[in-house]
């Protein structure tokens, strides 16, 4: 096989054949790292082109004229599958027909090769011009670098491309700050997305090709240290994941990613993710720190004409007066940083302080005094003095401005020095699309909504430490919760709390989902439910925080996560198990007496002997279109199926579901009473007379819904994406004394509870009690079932069911 030297030295001639066997060849080479393949590949075309230009050159006679490369290919950076940005630039002398046909000469073999091909033909005036007219142009033409031909003439161009960018600046950053923003906005955050765009999101390759401009414009610099290693990295994943798709794409794809580990010789996927993660922080921290140090600069060029007119040279030691926040910590220029007479190596506090007075102030924390912090603060003895410990609330506590100033502490490896357990869960992905960020930022945001529900809690300083800590567990094997308890336990100890308060933390940290999971997946009619969970938190002081931790969890995961719905269910939870823990026993389940509009429909279901149903439009600040449905049947076999299989047919999304049985007054006779929470998956909602024919059909059964559903979903096939975990339906023991409670963990699918409920009704039970609950894409689905005589399914029994269950679902 050719080396790759030889490949680079010799591409086999000016044909486009040529080139792209060099080419194929090159990329096929093991041995060549992603720098090291993009110079290559760099230098390969360059080659190329040199030879194309000098025959095409000579053919057409054309004098004064260069090929530039610019962008990327400027840089020397050509991924795998990169366009080449070409400039054939002339001095204007060439007569049009003969520099069209150099031009032809040049772009037709490009794109014989299949290489995608931007290209422009223009004089050093021309180029110029277009560069003072279009932003990304001038940006395109900062790294311009000669291929071939006349050198002078591109020298000049630069000359006055790079003149044009320096004394434009005080105009162009803020144009090209704007367009970075913009570019977030639609790409969103690199470092939290599960498929990032490497090259658009923030942080990504082009926010580092930002800062390499600002740098150009000597106006102001970014932090170098590890910018370009987080910038090589960010390209060498592009590279891979141009060899393993071969398309010019720049989304990093969840079916993508073990195969672009493997090329990068990465464990898996979550070290791929936890790489460029961690890449894209650094570029993210570095641009903010670099278009503050622009906006500062600029700022008091404007002020600083104006001062000195008005208030002579007074004015402007006014201007940089500095203002106290804290001991050793000013303001200056809207930043905070550390005054004069401090001193990190005698005070090991002072790092948190820095942050804890930056945050309330809502300012910026000095990259210069976090950097000093770094290198010479002093560590904090463990346990930490009661100053430290009140610092680090008072930061967890400020809110929103908590999360720059934590970010930049992190940064510096500040955090992780604090906290070491924090370094396991730092850029930590989930895989789980209603997650919205990554571990460490979750707990971050945590605290952020943690500090609003302050006022509700006896103990603040507990919630917002439970808040920064509830998923610690996640950076180690295992239940998180579990895990996460023992962690939560060293890290509130080595922070300063006592034994009692580290008790409550770990029983907080181990617990963070009891209260949700319970309230939407367990029958809290039920006493053994409310006494299972009271014993679980043990006192009311306990269940107040983790009543808040609870919310403030959920809205900081992500908006399918909370919801009035479920904040009405834990509340109702937190009252009865409250009761519990202040000295009420727990109640005695009582027949469910029913509501007013709920006994009319219950007597005209049994008059009839048909179903009845209501439909309820509302309106809620989490839901544009919230839909109760009741639905009363007499008692008969196949209820839920008919009723989640009517849903389905007219694309009502179930939400929630409760299923009652309800005796009515005076031995009338007992009635199932179906309360449905629905949403309407687009559209207007079905009519009620619609609904109430159609469940009439499938309950006598000259309506086939198991058909019809197959035949929908045949017609609109699942689009081809990562492949869900199969089902899982597992029985759950010790729960409830009254029932058999079966748990059902699946993709969220058409039909998926009707499919369910067909399953319960071919092994014999009765369904008590339905309650579900959807998470993104996710479903889990708790049924409380007994058998004929309304006992407990025996365990062999139970678990046929599940099996039974589980077989209908896969």
């Amino acid at each position: 096989m050719t080396s790759v030297e030889e490949t680079t030295q010799d591409p086999t001639g000016p044909g486009p054949g040529g080139y792209a066997e060099a080419r194929l060849r090159l990329l096929a080479e093991e041995a060549r790292s992603g720098p090291s393949r993009r110079s290559g590949l760099s230098a390969l075309t360059d080659r190329w082109l040199d030879e194309l230009f000098a025959t095409a050159a000579q053919e057409t006679g054309v004098r004064g004229a260069a090929l530039v490369a610019v962008g990327g290919y400027g840089r020397g950076e050509l991924s795998p599958r990169s366009d080449l940005d070409l400039l054939l630039l002339h001095d204007g002398k060439a007569r049009p027909q003969a520099l069209g046909a150099l031009a032809d000469r040049l772009w037709y073999p490009v794109w014989d090769t299949g290489v995608a091909l931007d290209h422009s033909v223009r004089t050093p005036g021309e180029a110029r011009k277009v560069a003072a007219e279009d932003l990304k142009a001038h940006l395109g033409l900062l790294d311009a670098r000669l291929v071939a031909g006349d050198a002078g003439l591109l020298a000049g161009l630069r000359t006055s491309v790079l003149a044009d960018w320096r004394n434009q600046a005080p105009r162009r950053l803020p144009q090209l700050h704007a367009l970075c923003r913009e570019r977030a906005e639609r790409a969103g955050e690199l470092r939290f997305l599960l498929e990032p765009d490497l090259k658009e999101a923030r942080g990504g390759i082009r926010d580092a090709t930002a800062l390499r401009a600002v740098a150009a414009s000597w106006l102001a610099d970014a932090p170098r240290e590890g910018l370009d290693g987080a910038r090589r990295r960010l390209l060498d994943a592009r590279d891979a994941l141009h060899l393993v798709t071969g398309r010019a794409t720049d989304r990093l794809s969840l079916q993508e990613q073990p195969q672009v580990a493997a090329r990068l010789g990465l464990l898996d996927a979550d070290a791929l993710l936890r790489e460029v993660y961690e890449a894209a922080r650094v570029v993210a921290y570095a641009g903010d720190v670099t278009w503050r140090e622009v906006g500062r600069v600029l700022r008091a060029r404007s002020a600083r004409p104006r001062l000195r007119g008005l208030l002579g040279t007074r004015g402007a030691a006014a201007a940089a007066e500095r203002a106290p926040l804290a001991e050793g910590v000013v303001e200056a220029e809207g930043e905070a940083v550390l005054a004069l007479a401090a001193r990190p190596e005698r005070d090991p506090v002072l790092p948190l302080r820095l942050g804890a007075a930056a945050a309330q102030a809502g300012l910026p924390v000095s990259l210069h005094a976090v950097r000093r912090l770094a290198a010479q603060a002093r560590p904090l003895p463990v346990p930490w003095p009661a100053e430290a410990r009140e610092q680090l609330l008072t930061l967890l506590g400020a809110g929103e401005p908590m999360v720059a100033v934590w970010e930049a502490l992190e940064a510096e490896g500040l955090i992780s020095r604090l906290l070491p357990d924090w370094e396991r869960v730092r850029c930590r992905p989930q895989h789980n699309p209603v997650h919205t960020w990554t571990v460490d930022r979750h707990l971050i945001e945590t605290a952020v909504r943690a500090s609003a529900l302050t006022r509700r809690v006896g103990r603040p300083d507990l919630l917002l430490m439970a808040a920064l800590l509830h998923d610690i567990g996640k950076g180690w094997p295992g239940d998180h919760s579990v895990v996460g308890e023992t962690i939560a336990r060293d890290m509130a100890a080595r922070v300063g709390f006592d034994a009692e308060d580290t008790a409550v933390l770990g029983t907080l940290v181990r617990h963070h989902l009891l209260l949700v999971d319970t309230a939407t997946r367990r029958d809290l009619d039920d006493p053994a439910t409310v006494t299972a969970v009271a014993r679980a938190v043990g006192s009311t002081g306990t269940l107040e925080i983790l009543h808040a931790l609870t919310e403030a969890d959920a809205l900081a995961t992500g908006p399918a996560a909370w919801s009035t719905w479920r904040g009405s269910l834990v509340a109702d939870l937190v009252r009865r198990v409250a009761a519990v823990l202040s000295g009420a026993p727990p109640a005695d389940p009582e027949p469910d007496l029913p509501t007013a509009e709920q006994e009319r429909l219950a007597l005209e279901a049994l008059r009839t002997g048909e179903p009845v149903l209501t439909l309820h439009a509302r309106q809620e600040e989490d839901d544009a279109v919230g839909v109760e449905l009741v639905v009363a049947v007499p008692d008969q076999p196949g209820v839920l199926p008919a009723v989640s299989g009517v849903l389905a047919l007219h694309r009502l999304t179930v939400r929630a579901a409760d299923l009652r049985f309800l005796e009515l007054p005076d031995h009338l006779g007992e009635v199932l009473v179906l309360r449905w929470r629905v949403a309407a998956e687009y559209g207007a909602l079905p009519q009620a007379a619609r609904l109430r024919t159609d469940l009439v059909r499938a309950l006598d059964g000259s309506l086939d819904v198991p058909a019809k559903l197959a035949a929908r979903e045949a017609a609109y096939p699942r689009r081809r994406g990562v492949v869900p975990p199969p089902p899982r339906v597992t029985v759950v023991p010790d729960v409830s004394p009254l029932a058999t409670v079966l748990e059902v963990r699946a993709p969220d699918a058409v039909g998926l509870l009707h499919r369910i409920g067909r399953a319960l009704e071919s092994a014999g039970v009765r369904v008590r009690s339905a309650h579900v609950s959807t998470l993104g894409a996710n479903a889990v689905d708790t049924v409380y079932v007994v058998d004929p005589d309304g006992k407990p399914l025996p365990p062999a029994t139970a678990a046929a069911v599940a099996s039974q269950i589980q077989s209908a679902l896969t």
